[in-house]
């Protein structure tokens, strides 16, 4: 199952269409239902038990014309956004930031968030890109154990940690979660689609996940090198925090980033960021200057 945020209005994937592309067509999800479920993309998650049986059981036909710069963030407005760094120890050991016993948590702000094929402002010269899995989860869950975690992910997406690297690193104290907010830092999407969908074709612990600048590849790896993998995040934000649902998880970004490159490789005006995990989708982030 997957579902997407088109115009603002929540629309349901045609099952058997592949993820390596958007359809041309979708079902609109409150016309189909006759208005049991609202056309808002993020109040589906007060009842996603129900949600899910629905689509599981729809036989409605495409009746959206699906038009991609439209498609905005299928989660759009989380109660919470907990983001993981140095997740990946290859990352880690490139930002000489090795050693910890668990990889910090921070947050990105609710109005960073942006959709798939979206184009993203550069406040200055020194933004970086970090592809990352992203999870949503499905129901309240507090002090859950890692066996259990998975029953309370309503499903994954592809996302941008997009990171203006002064403002975040700037000393004495670093502002990781400033850092990461600007408008449209965290590009989402193409869809949320749920892990037994993602399992038929791929391991939902073992993904490729990807990103390439102007086709260079700049990031390559798989989630299978998370220090701390999706069950084992959710257990230990669970243990302190408590999730809710429609809440969202970054799980942290593989090696190669720009900051770590000799030399250094930030994002530049014209560029176009295409972020990729295998299984999921793949995001098409434009980069723009800013106005002066």
């Amino acid at each position: 199952m997957r579902i997407c945020n088109h115009d603002g209005r929540l629309i349901l994937i045609p099952a058997d269409h592949p993820v390596t592309d958007v359809p041309e067509t979708a079902v609109d999800v409150e016309r189909a239902s006759g208005g049991r479920f609202g056309s808002d993309p993020q109040g589906v998650f007060s009842d996603w038990a129900a949600f899910r049986a629905w689509c599981e059981e729809s036989t409605a036909e495409p009746d959206v014309k699906i038009d991609v710069e439209k498609l905005g963030p299928p989660v759009p407005a989380p109660r919470q956004i907990f983001a993981i760094g140095l997740n990946y120890l290859a990352h880690a050991v490139e930002s000489r930031m090795e050693g910890a016993a668990v990889p910090p948590t921070f947050t990105k702000f609710v109005s960073c968030l942006t959709g798939p094929y979206a184009s993203v402002t550069l406040p200055s010269a020194n933004v970086d890109f970090e592809v990352e899995l992203v999870v949503a989860i499905s129901r309240t869950a507090h002090k859950v154990a890692a066996e259990d975690a998975w029953d309370h992910v309503a499903g994954l997406m592809v996302g941008q940690d997009l990171s203006e690297r002064k403002v975040q690193l700037q000393p004495p104290v670093p502002q990781f979660s400033l850092g990461k907010s600007y408008p449209g830092f965290g590009p989402t999407g193409p869809w949320l689609i749920t892990p037994e969908e993602v399992g038929r074709t791929e391991d939902v612990n073992n993904l490729r996940i990807s990103s390439a600048i102007d086709g260079v590849t700049m990031q390559d790896d798989t989630t299978a090198q998370m220090i701390l993998n999706v069950a084992d995040l959710i257990a230990h934000l669970s243990s302190i925090c408590t999730l809710m649902p429609g809440d969202l998880i970054f799980t942290g970004t593989p090696s190669g980033v720009g900051q770590a490159r000799e030399p250094q490789r930030f994002l530049r005006p014209g560029e176009v960021l295409v972020s990729t995990i295998a299984g999921v989708g793949q995001l098409r982030t434009s980069l723009v200057a800013a106005e002066i």
